[in-house]
């Protein structure tokens, strides 16, 4: 009920033609659902929002559209461009510690707490990780929901209207199109195949005890699967996966994210979350400064560049990837 009423605010910002308009509105829909708490809210109890299997449904499902579009081609852009790449890479982590910096520095939490906060690591990762380092994960979480908040709405906002005002969607890496082939019983034979293979690369990459194990596993079994099935047999295996799929892992991904906002995560963090807003809106600025200059000194596009540099999570930064063409 929580995913279906929080979906229509992602299909009326859909409306618009924003092309990221069903994860924008689906998240906005459920954090204002998160903090008014209806009845129906209040009679679970959850006061955690939605359970985590929601989250990994939409990463798993997100993985494997990824993996589905990894070619050599990227291998051959980083290839081309790694030094600048590593380069900002550097420096986007040098950042992230600045604004850790900063936080520990003008609030009352303490250090560590603050650099897990602060880490471009995304909400799904980065307080699992904290808990086991012994940080505040409630801080933690509080601060990354702030910056997947800002994230959500200022970089692909930026990302969208640069694309608008190109006049094209940035597409400068070459990615396989799956436009809507003719239905064969093959094409859904492989799309269960290649489920199989996204659920053995998540026990792997759980195993190796990587972070986001759900959609890294997922898009990581699914391009080895692809990449060896398509040489082996001479030509592209196309599956069965039509473009509502990846609609559905926008929803569920944005309406996980939005449920966690609750009011009883501000109450005494003022002052934390005041340093952490200025301090996170300076860092996605410098970042996409870096982003600009990625794009300028490489061939790379600027959405490419800026969605691949923006302190976000891997699974909010992906899927506006994915819908932007980047």
């Amino acid at each position: 009920c929580f995913i279906s009423v929080s979906s229509l605010g992602g299909f009326l910002i859909s409306l618009t033609d924003l092309s990221i308009g069903w994860m924008i509105g689906t998240f906005l829909a459920a954090a204002l659902l998160s903090f008014w708490r209806p009845s129906v809210l209040r009679d679970n109890g959850n006061q955690k929002g939605m359970p985590k299997y929601w989250l990994y449904m939409g990463q798993f499902i997100l993985g494997i559209h990824l993996g589905q579009k990894l070619n050599l081609t990227f291998l051959q852009v980083f290839k081309e461009n790694w030094l600048a790449i590593i380069l900002m890479l550097l420096l986007s982590i040098i950042f992230s510690l600045l604004s850790g910096l900063v936080l520990w520095k003008y609030s009352n939490t303490e250090m560590m707490t603050s650099f897990f906060g602060t880490a471009p690591g995304g909400l799904s990762a980065m307080p699992g990780i904290a808990e086991e380092a012994g940080a505040n994960t409630a801080v933690v979480s509080i601060i990354q929901t702030m910056r997947v908040f800002l994230v959500i709405l200022m970089i692909p906002l930026f990302a969208s209207f640069s694309a608008s005002a190109s006049g094209n969607s940035a597409n400068h890496v070459p990615l396989p199109v799956l436009t809507d082939p003719e239905f064969k019983i093959g094409m859904l034979l492989w799309t269960f195949a290649l489920i199989g293979f996204a659920y053995a690369g998540y026990r792997l990459i759980k195993y190796l005890r990587f972070p986001a194990p759900w959609l890294i596993g997922s898009m990581v079994g699914v391009a080895i699967a692809q990449s060896l099935g398509s040489f082996f047999i001479g030509s592209d295996i196309i599956s069965w996966w039509p473009h509502e799929v990846i609609i559905l892992s926008q929803i569920i991904i944005a309406a996980s994210i939005g449920s966690r906002f609750q009011k009883s995560m501000f109450i005494g963090l003022k002052r934390t979350i005041k340093v952490s807003f200025f301090s996170t809106v300076g860092l996605i600025f410098s970042m996409v400064i870096c982003a600009i200059l990625v794009a300028k000194i490489t061939e790379i596009s600027l959405i490419t560049s800026i969605l691949a540099f923006a302190p976000g999570g891997i699974a909010e930064m992906t899927t506006t990837s994915v819908v932007l063409h980047g």
